[in-house]
């Protein structure tokens, strides 16, 4: 890593990686202050939408060393996209985070032509992205996080065998709620934050009928943001209140869940949301 970037994010190598079906995707790697596999492994914590988050995660590596709120060690492995698909993660996170079959809901593409009367984006970079979530295969990417990736930094990082960890926001909080539906052994805990389960008709709503009692073992921690209930977004209404929903759904059938209301809007709330998985399901 240059010295620039390492003065940014200390501790942190990257690289890339192609996956199995031909995408190029970016890792950030962040190890523990003065980590050492010789001595103590320790366990991976992947966090989705690395072009955006690692920014905000990374730096947080340092709440390990925290005499008020220790968190137990981690590696931090932060995922993205690279090369020139690096400018569009915005819309390919579609294509990965979203599960297979996922309806589109009308309050989404009510958003995204929004952003084109204000300007945020342009009719083609609209379409463009509602192309990405036609045809979504989180099943795969998935795959490639446990199959491809994991294997890799387990090889070069020395991880722990177990404890691992995973973390997304937004339709990063819907993989990771996906992943956590699916049974996925990897994972000890998993941290949702504001899953965009946007519609009634979502699959999550499916899954959980086909699992009925039968819930997985990992912790699952799941956040939603005050403002984005409070707002006058529909988008974000009908988020946090379908994410209420699920929510429900698991406590009462015993599930091992948790979950926080934090005083951020969706755009400012994945740090918060980060350090609120951390400090609920990593916490010494």
């Amino acid at each position: 890593m240059s010295t620039m970037w390492q003065g940014c994010l200390a501790d942190t190598d990257y690289f890339e990686l192609r996956s199995g079906r031909g995408y190029d995707y970016g890792v950030w790697v962040t190890t523990p202050p003065g980590y050492d596999p010789a001595t103590t492994r320790a366990p991976a914590v992947y966090v989705l939408d690395g072009n955006w988050a690692v920014g905000m995660t990374a730096p947080l590596i340092v709440t390990q060393n925290d005499p008020m709120h220790p968190i137990r060690p981690y590696i931090q492995v932060s995922v993205g996209y690279a090369g020139e698909d690096a400018q569009h993660w915005a819309r390919l996170r579609n294509r990965d985070l979203v599960p297979p079959g996922e309806p589109i809901a009308p309050e989404f593409v009510d958003a995204v032509e929004t952003g084109i009367r204000t300007g945020a984006m342009t009719r083609e970079d609209a379409d463009a992205y509602l192309a990405e979530l036609r045809d979504t295969h989180a099943d795969a990417f998935l795959g490639f996080l446990t199959g491809e990736l994991h294997p890799r930094i387990e090889r070069d990082y020395g991880t722990a065998a177990s404890g691992h960890g995973l973390f997304g926001y937004s339709y990063g909080g819907l993989f990771s709620l996906y992943t956590w539906l699916t049974g996925s052994t990897l994972f000890e805990s998993i941290g949702a934050g504001s899953p965009g389960v946007v519609g009634a008709d979502s699959r999550v709503f499916a899954r959980l009928d086909e699992l009925g009692d039968r819930l997985p073992a990992a912790a699952l921690h799941l956040t939603i943001n005050d403002q984005e209930l409070l707002g006058s977004l529909p988008v974000y209404q009908n988020l946090t209140k379908n994410a209420a929903t699920v929510l429900h759904r698991l406590t009462a059938r015993g599930g091992a869940v948790t979950s926080a209301v934090l005083r951020e809007t969706h755009v400012t709330g994945l740090q918060a949301s980060f350090l609120s998985y951390l400090r609920t399901c990593r916490a010494r």
